[in-house]
This record gives C-alpha cells, sequence and structure tokens, in this order.
C-alpha cells in the first residue's frame, strides 16, 4: 500500500471516489469521512479500520470493484496524514463544502456532527474520561453548539439560549478557532493515554449542574460554564 502522504490530486481523486456509482449514494462525502477520521484518530481507545471503514463507505465497502479497493487505500493514507500531523501538534485544515452556490457560508454543520459520530465509535467518552469527564464535556460543546445539539437540548429543556446576535459571534469564534478544538480534543485523550493530567485546576472543580460559584443562583452551565463563556 502506498503510504506516501496525500497530494491535492489525491484529496480530489478520493472526492471523486466517495461518489462512485458503487457505493450507491451511500458514501461519506469527503468532509464527512475527513471529520470522522479525526475522531477516530483522537479516540481514547484505538478504533480499528475494519469498524469506522464500514461506516465512511456503507455497504459499497463490501462490492468486488477496484474502486472500491483504491478509495479504503486513500481513506488509510488520509487517516495516516491526519494522525501524524495531530501528533505532531499541527492543526489540520477542516475540509468544508459550501451551504450553497454563493460559497458565503460553509457546512461546519456535517462536519461537526461527523465528527461527533465518529467519537462514538470508541464508546461512552464521558465515560472513559472517568474523572475528568466534566473537563471533556467542556471541549466537546463547540461541537454540539456547531451542530445544533446543544440548542436543541436547550429548547427541550426550557433553558435560555442566546439572542441571534450572541449565537452568530458564538458560531464563528468556533468556526474560525475549529481547528485548535479538534487539537485540544487529541490533546485531552493523548495526555489521559499517558496517565498526564489533562487541564491543571488550582481551585475546587466545579460541577456542570452544580449551583454557579459566582452567586448567580443559576446552574454553573447556564452562566459562567455556558459555552459564551468557555470559549
Amino acid at each position: 500500500m502506498n503510504t506516501n502522504p496525500l497530494t491535492d490530486a489525491d484529496l480530489d481523486r478520493l472526492e471523486e471516489l466517495l461518489e462512485h456509482e458503487v457505493f450507491k449514494g451511500d458514501a461519506m462525502r469527503l468532509d464527512e469521512a475527513q471529520a470522522v477520521i479525526c475522531a477516530v484518530v483522537s479516540a481514547p481507545e484505538p478504533i480499528q479500520p475494519n469498524v469506522w471503514l464500514p461506516e465512511v463507505l456503507g455497504e459499497g465497502m463490501e462490492a468486488d470493484d477496484p474502486a472500491v479497493g483504491e478509495t479504503v487505500e486513500l481513506l488509510m493514507r488520509l487517516n495516516n496524514d491526519i494522525a501524524a500531523a495531530l501528533l505532531a501538534d499541527e492543526t489540520i485544515s477542516p475540509i468544508l463544502y459550501p451551504i450553497d452556490e454563493s460559497c458565503e457560508e460553509y457546512d461546519f454543520e456535517a462536519w461537526a456532527d461527523s465528527y461527533v459520530f465518529g467519537a462514538g465509535l470508541a464508546g461512552d467518552w464521558y465515560e472513559l474520561a472517568g474523572k475528568h469527564a466534566d473537563d471533556l464535556s467542556e471541549l466537546l460543546e463547540p461541537m454540539f453548539l456547531l451542530n445544533g445539539m446543544l440548542k436543541e437540548d436547550a429548547e427541550k429543556t426550557g433553558e435560555r439560549w442566546f439572542t441571534p446576535a450572541e449565537e452568530a459571534r458564538l458560531v464563528a469564534d468556533i468556526q474560525e478557532n475549529l481547528p485548535v478544538i479538534v487539537q485540544t480534543l487529541y490533546n485531552f485523550w493523548r495526555n489521559k493515554r499517558a496517565g498526564g493530567s489533562t487541564v491543571q485546576r488550582n481551585e475546587d472543580k466545579v460541577g456542570r449542574n452544580d449551583p454557579c460559584p459566582c452567586g448567580s443562583g443559576k446552574k454553573f452551565k447556564q452562566c459562567c460554564g455556558s459555552p459564551e463563556k468557555l470559549n
């Protein structure tokens, strides 16, 4: 198997192959595949290719077609490239597709949603984080804001949400810092696997559902621990 880093031409070819008729429209887009692999590479426990590749390619992966083998090889090289970049603390550049023909807005929602899906392939990240679950929750909140899950949860529980202007500013800030967020999540698990401390704190840990220490009377996650304050 070719293990050389992917070129722009290779990425274009992978994008084309993911749309090949052999996959019958079930394969993920290139942006979604990249996000899944970023989560897989960052996982607290190793996720083998025979677990994540079928999720990326769908049932078409079982087809006896040369296009399938070529696609798998390119995806594995993409996996290797992402793993090497994150290990070296070189933030990756998210592959993003425009939402419409104006190309003024990009589909960060699909990227974040795919990352969250990929994270789930390793099991329950919060459970695996143990005593650092609250720290992990803070690190993952930007992903849940980008994919809409945080807002949906707030609407279901009747919690206060941001004004349109506040939400727009927060989303724009997270979009700009997405590469750093991905790197930070990778480093969280790398430090934990190495037995190091994921977060240095001089004060007692405040739980997400504990009363906010500022004295507002609100839960920490609704006040100083809100996504706006955490980013």
